[in-house]
């Protein structure tokens, strides 16, 4: 397993995360059994956030974790980084809220729910375009002094709206979290494609690929196997990826990996220092997972598997 420091938090963290979305449902028992594998694979890392749980059930993931787990125990927890993320209301329609009451408010309920005194990272889960930086700023202050989160970091923004946030912030945003694979890479196809009449060259993302390796940010990718939002996974999907298969197939033969493998090397490969988010909880899923965080693909390979996947190269 591959480390990385976080930011510039000096927190040394595994390059693959264990995403603890899909918890939802499991028996502590069937929770742990992932979260051991995850551990003695090598990953130290662990992402959750306050959303995440069957429908009427919010948070139910924190607490399927801390009760696999015991996370109350000293000896457990020296061992994990952890993090989890808020500002998404689950209602009606689905707001946001980056209120100073609402962070606040949200942070204790998942230190209750996990079970532990604090927070390594903290993330503002999408953005709230009622933001009201002031308030932000209050709250982060608040949580830190109390010991109750460490370092923060954001999830799916773009470079003005981190920079916006962090001109009030008296500590450095270390993560953003943003959706990325091989076939879902906005942020490496706009910067490829710089100046061309094509479609892959419109910048969506604001280049938040080089703001987040000019200001020493972390981005951790989410769906790493998925085509689009929760599209599916492109491995084994020959009717739309065939080729992308086959090129993945015949790296995964050479390196004596799975495709599942190439997948998250093809990620960690680029010198942003990417962590990958691992959302599955299929046991051997997990292990092949873990064999791609130190494979480095050559150049040649990586622009294989780019232009497989149907990218263009100007």
């Amino acid at each position: 397993m591959k480390y990385i420091e976080v930011g510039k938090s000096g927190v040394k963290a595994s390059n693959l995360v264990m995403g603890c979305m899909r918890l939802k449902g499991k028996t502590p028992a069937e929770a742990e059994k992932l979260i051991r594998t995850a551990m003695e694979e090598g990953i130290n890392y662990f992402d959750h956030a306050d959303v995440y749980g069957r429908a009427g059930k919010r948070g139910e993931c924190e607490e399927i974790f801390s009760k696999a787990i015991g996370l109350s125990k000293p000896s457990v927890r020296e061992k994990m980084i952890i993090q989890s993320k808020c500002g998404i209301v689950k209602s009606a329609t689905g707001a946001y809220d980056f209120s100073k009451e609402h962070i606040l408010k949200a942070t204790d309920g998942i230190l209750s729910r996990l079970n532990t005194d604090y927070l390594d990272f903290l993330l503002l889960h999408r953005p709230d375009t009622l933001m009201e930086p002031a308030e932000v700023t209050e709250a982060f202050e608040t949580l830190f002094k109390q010991g109750k989160v460490r370092h923060f970091g954001v999830s799916n923004q773009k470079p003005f709206q981190v920079k916006l946030l962090q001109k009030y912030l008296p500590y450095k945003l270390e993560i953003n979290q943003l959706q990325l694979s091989i076939v879902h890479c906005p942020m490496i196809d706009s910067g490829i494609s710089v100046n061309m009449d094509m479609e892959q060259a419109y910048d969506r993302e604001g280049s938040i690929l080089e703001y987040s390796r000019l200001h020493d940010m972390t981005i951790q990718a989410w769906s790493p196997f998925q085509k689009g939002f929760f599209g599916g996974p492109f491995l084994g999907d020959l009717e739309n990826y065939r080729k992308l298969n086959e090129v993945i197939d015949r790296l995964a033969a050479k390196y004596e990996v799975t495709n599942t493998a190439i997948a998250v090397a093809w990620i960690t490969r680029h010198p942003a220092n990417i962590q990958v988010i691992l959302g599955t909880t299929n046991i051997q899923r997990m292990k092949d997972a873990c064999k791609g965080s130190e494979i480095t693909l050559t150049r040649d390979e990586w622009y294989e598997v780019y232009q497989a996947a149907g990218k263009k190269l100007p």
